[in-house]
């Protein structure tokens, strides 16, 4: 049942326009920090590296990652979202090129601290936009839409970094791709980007006025948010950062070395390789769909991030532990494994905003999504080192899918408050009475 005093959603440029740039560009930052999963082999010739090096310039990355996760958004909100992000697109640009250029191992781990510090503060950037332009009954879903990004960049990285490999070395990887940021990212991002409503010109009049005035009328609504002292004073904070800081290890761990492992069990050549790494992230996207879905529907938030954990764990070490030559079976557990470590996203978040009390979710979020990312250093550095050590992906598999388990049995540990399940039990009991 819809509140009368709550204005119906209109117009659609929002959706047709915003959203769709800030997929663009996400998909090519995200692009830019994940293609070195292709360059592993080559670097390690040329630089004279092991796996357990490579590993660690595939990391670092998340170390700079850190720095600019809480500022980004700070700026974002105080200042400009566009121009933030637009300033951002060019300098990660920079480094991605440069990413190519390095003339020893070095320099390499230096570009990818860089480039990571350049890459960190979009994500609160964009969260921030998307709040000037979405009110909070569409928030969910236009964040659901936007997180899909991760998944698509996937699908494009992994063919067409491989289709490039088949023509150039790891070197040209990293300067093609480096290109797209100043020929696709940066022009689309200054044309259709706008920090507010009132300085859009694609956006009607109707659909401006709904947005300003629904936005408007939940700020003045809204409770004082506390700083970031009461955020680190708060033990379900903390929970939840050790559940996105174990996801994460999990996640980038075999995001990385997925196209390595694929190389090694179908022993084909890395334009095939591209095209089967991408069957992962379709299946991670309808994962993301129908446990969103499912999670919105019956409010039990923890437990569908569970699930997913579960699943991601063991269709991992079922991946591996049936060995080389299977690539059939394989690639189909390894898909189960990425569409698990992909679809806790949704609810995560949605269990993440309903657990913490509304005085410290403000500072909460950015502390997460800043300390729980530095999983992403430590899953491809775990890797790197495991396989050179044991000479497989088994014992890698193998903590990695643990950490996703874990991380699933921490988020049980979460008390998260039903009201919108609640509020909806009763809406639906008013409508039958």
């Amino acid at each position: 049942m819809q509140d009368s005093a709550t204005p119906a959603p209109v117009g659609r440029a929002r959706w047709a326009r915003l959203i769709p740039v800030a997929i663009i560009v996400y998909i090519i930052s995200f692009m830019d920090r994940t293609n070195i999963g292709f360059a592993f082999g080559g670097m390690e010739k040329e630089l004279g590296i092991g796996a357990e090096a490579a590993g660690l310039a595939g990391g670092i990355f998340f170390i700079g990652y850190l720095f600019l996760q809480i500022p980004g958004g700070h700026l974002a909100e105080h200042w400009s979202a566009k121009k933030f992000v637009g300033i951002m697109i060019i300098v990660w640009g920079i480094f991605a090129v440069l990413s190519g250029l390095v003339q020893n191992y070095w320099q390499l781990l230096a570009v990818r601290f860089l480039l990571g510090i350049s890459e960190g503060g979009i994500w609160p950037a964009i969260l921030v936009l998307i709040s000037h332009w979405f009110p909070a009954r569409e928030r969910a879903r236009a964040y659901g839409f936007w997180i899909m990004n991760i998944a698509i960049a996937s699908i494009i990285t992994a063919p067409l970094s491989g289709w490039i490999l088949t023509f150039a070395d790891w070197r040209w990887l990293f300067i093609i791709e480096g290109l797209f940021p100043f020929f696709i990212a940066a022009p689309l991002w200054w044309w259709l980007a706008a920090d507010w409503p009132s300085e859009a010109s694609w956006v009607s009049e109707e659909e401006r006025d709904y947005i300003e005035r629904t936005i408007a009328e939940e700020r003045r609504n809204a409770p004082e948010v506390g700083g970031y002292r009461e955020a680190l004073r708060s033990g379900v904070v903390w929970q939840l950062v050790l559940v996105y800081f174990l996801i994460q290890i999990g996640f980038y761990g075999l995001n990385l070395w997925l196209p390595t492992v694929i190389h090694e069990m179908s022993q084909r050549g890395y334009g095939a390789v591209g095209l089967l790494t991408a069957i992962p992230y379709i299946v991670a996207m309808i994962g993301l769909w129908v446990n969103g879905w499912a999670a919105d529907r019956d409010g039990h938030y923890s437990l569908h991030v569970f699930l997913a954990m579960l699943i991601a764990a063991v269709a991992l070490v079922a991946s591996v532990a049936i060995g080389k030559g299977n690539i059939v079976p394989s690639v189909v557990l390894l898909s189960l494994a990425m569409g698990g470590a992909l679809a806790y996203d949704g609810p995560f978040w949605a269990a993440a905003s309903e657990a913490m009390p509304a005085a410290v979710a403000g500072g909460a979020m950015g502390l997460i999504n800043a300390l729980g990312n530095l999983g992403g250093f430590a899953g491809p550095y775990l890797g790197g080192y495991l396989q050179q050590k044991s000479g497989s992906f088994v014992s890698t598999a193998s903590v990695l899918a643990a950490a996703l388990f874990l991380a699933g049995i921490v988020m049980m540990t979460v008390r998260v408050r039903r009201q919108h399940v609640e509020a909806r039990t009763e809406e639906t009991q008013e409508v039958r009475g």
